[in-house]
């Protein structure tokens, strides 16, 4: 079967929700012929915005152009303006698109009715238990699934005659951590506890339960709880929560069959909302099925205790990995620890993609810098991107490097259907350094330790490049003190930096050294004449005269102004007396060409003996100098 390829939006795959649905795709993929590219990110869990800036530069990866259709959970995303536009490039593409629970105009939609199922928990807790007092955990206001749930839940209270402050609704984001700090904001409140807090999915639920027994509250004896969703495993927690029980899986495959049927013109419903079912357990204070047979016990140990070595095991080779990347000095070394450990891991495949500029030296921490202007740092994937690792079946291989649109290198069948890519952005803050591919692993990927992975190699990817970039300012520098920038020859210091050594080694074995002093003429004359642009072309042709005429191992410098030196060991008069000859040469050639106002010329004086041990290098500066000043004035009493 020849596989469609698919974009898959999604947000936070940690989170129970997401990780269900995406179980319910992957499981579905190849039946209904489908290759699923699935683009990932994780913000907000960090509360960095420019964390999340570059998580976000993910799904500005796919253009949706090269897919046959897309399935969209965008109701994971937090920032709206990013789904405007994921939206608005989908329908621009054409293609098939299917949203989970974001009813979309213009998509296929697989939902549920948020608000019939939170009636119903509301209205079991009015009627069954006579719960008069709520406190309730919502979702983000925009949400619309959170919206939904809240109305629901207000709604059935107003019904009741119950009424409600504001102050006992916190606004959460789904995440764990909102459970807690809805449950401190309720108890710093100066109203009292309720009878039961509501919460819009069961993971903020948990959580709440686990703050309010810290503060030494009963759940329900003292507060119940409610969760929905039903994506905790009732039996591997303290309480049963009372929860939506929602078919996550089954949306997941459903969205692949309206794929399927769109593309082989199968008629279908462009809304499907799904059924679900209420269970009234504990966390309400209603019965609860407990685990009561040994051989239960058993299986819910080993499971658990599966679960917690797996991750013990993946986060101990995580750390080591971390310790490694971050203390590799070279690039080489970074990727060699990184394709170790994916020998170790094992995916089936593992792209690691690098924008071409990953290693651009732009502004470092421009913020501390007193910086505000980030525009010079790059923020988008570039149109090639480079692959260090390519692993498949347990073999490595070498890939030119690849266009954004391809997204991975041709090695494998891609028309085979089933294939499920993650993709995962690579970055630092905002700065864009490319993204990685997974398929078909064994790691725990729906889990905050792959969140973790994730970090950790960005972090250290970016500590790389910083050493990359601080080689190539230490390179700078160094050319800028060793230099002549105005030339391109070494610069005083750069001429003692590469003479000194073997300077040294004339005075202990007590070798000939040559010195040579240049002086360029009438270079006052050539300014007041025709200019300083064309003084400083004069002073260049000296350079490059000097550039061609030492060709035996002699070490030159700019000396200053319009002046030049050249030093060289074991020089006899005949060899000193050749490379004035060559140096005169060079110049008559650059003034047979006719291309300059001026005529070209210099004086030359040098020296050659044998170094004290108390006699430094200068000090032949200054008696070559004196050789030539003798024959520039020869040359005016000539004139």
């Amino acid at each position: 079967m020849i596989g469609h390829k698919i974009a898959l939006i999604i947000e936070e795959i940690d989170q129970s929700y997401q990780s269900s649905i995406l179980n319910g795709i992957s499981a579905s993929a190849a039946e209904f012929g489908l290759n699923i590219s699935a683009f990932i990110s994780f913000s907000g869990a960090i509360s960095n915005p420019r964390h999340d800036a570059g998580e976000f530069n993910i799904f500005n990866l796919p253009d949706f152009r090269d897919f046959d259709g897309a399935i969209l959970l965008t109701n994971t995303i937090g920032f709206k303006p990013l789904v405007k536009s994921i939206l608005e490039r989908i329908k621009e593409a054409g293609i098939p698109a299917v949203s989970l629970d974001n009813n979309i105009e213009g998509f296929y939609h697989i939902g549920i009715d948020n608000k019939t199922a939170m009636r119903e928990i509301t209205e079991h807790m009015i009627n069954t238990h006579k719960f008069t007092s709520f406190n309730y955990i919502s979702g983000p206001r925009e949400n619309p699934e959170s919206a939904d749930r809240l109305a629901a839940f207000l709604e059935v209270l107003e019904e009741h005659g119950i009424t409600i402050e504001e102050e006992r609704i916190y606004y959460g984001d789904f995440r764990a951590p909102s459970g807690k700090k809805g449950v401190e904001k309720f108890l710093n409140s100066n109203l009292p506890m309720p009878q039961a807090i509501i919460c819009a999915n069961d993971v903020m639920a948990a959580s709440a339960i686990n703050r309010l027994s810290a503060e030494g509250l009963t759940v329900p004896d003292d507060i119940a709880v409610t969760g929905f969703d039903n994506t905790y495993s009732n039996t591997n927690y303290q309480v049963e929560l009372t929860s939506v029980d929602r078919p996550l899986a089954l949306s997941g495959r459903l969205a692949c069959r309206a794929l399927y049927n769109h593309f082989n013109m199968i008629d279908q419903p462009k809304s499907n909302v799904l059924g679900m079912s209420t269970r009234f357990t504990e966390s309400c204070g209603c019965s609860h099925n407990a685990v009561t047979d040994l051989s239960q016990f058993k299986e819910l140990n080993y499971r658990n205790y599966s679960r917690f070595e797996n991750s013990q095991n993946f986060m101990a080779k995580l750390n080591t990995l971390s310790c490694e990347l971050l203390g590799s000095n070279t690039f080489a070394d970074y990727i060699s620890h990184l394709r170790s450990f994916c020998r170790m891991a094992d995916p089936e495949e593992f792209y690691f993609c690098l924008c071409e500029n990953w290693d651009e030296n732009t502004i470092i921490d421009y913020n501390y810098a007193g910086i505000t202007d980030n525009s010079a740092i790059p923020t988008t994937y570039t149109d090639k991107m480079i692959v260090p690792i390519a692993y498949v079946d347990g073999e490595f291989y070498n890939v030119r490097p690849i266009t954004r649109k391809q997204l991975l290198p041709d090695i494998t069948d891609t028309k085979a259907a089933g294939k499920f890519y993650y993709i995962i952005p690579l970055h630092f803050a905002e700065r864009c350094l490319g993204y990685m591919v997974i398929s078909n692993t064994n790691w725990p990927l729906h889990n905050s330790i792959f969140e973790t992975f994730c970090i950790n190699i960005s972090n250290s990817l970016e500590n790389i490049r910083k050493h990359v970039c601080l080689e190539h300012t230490v390179y700078r520098l160094g050319k800028l003190y060793s230099q002549d920038t105005f030339s391109g020859i070494y610069n005083r210091n750069g001429f003692v930096q590469k003479a000194s050594d073997a300077y040294r080694k004339c005075i202990d074995e007590k070798r000939n050294v040559m010195l040579m002093f240049i002086d360029l003429d009438g270079l006052k004359t050539i300014n007041d004449t025709y200019g300083h642009d064309v003084g400083d072309t004069a002073i260049c042709y000296i350079a490059d005269v000097l550039i061609k005429s030492c060709s035996h191992g002699e070490v030159f410098c700019r000396y200053g102004g319009d002046e030049f030196i050249v030093f060289a060991a074991d020089y006899t008069e005949t060899d000193s007396a050749a490379l004035t000859a060559e140096i005169r040469s060079n110049i008559d050639k650059i003034n047979d060409s006719g291309s300059n106002p001026f005529v070209l010329s210099a004086s030359i004086g040098y020296v050659i003996d044998v170094p004290e041990e108390n006699e430094d290098i200068f000090d032949f500066v200054n008696k070559a100098d004196k050789v030539m000043y003798e024959e520039k004035k020869r040359k005016k009493h000539h004139k």
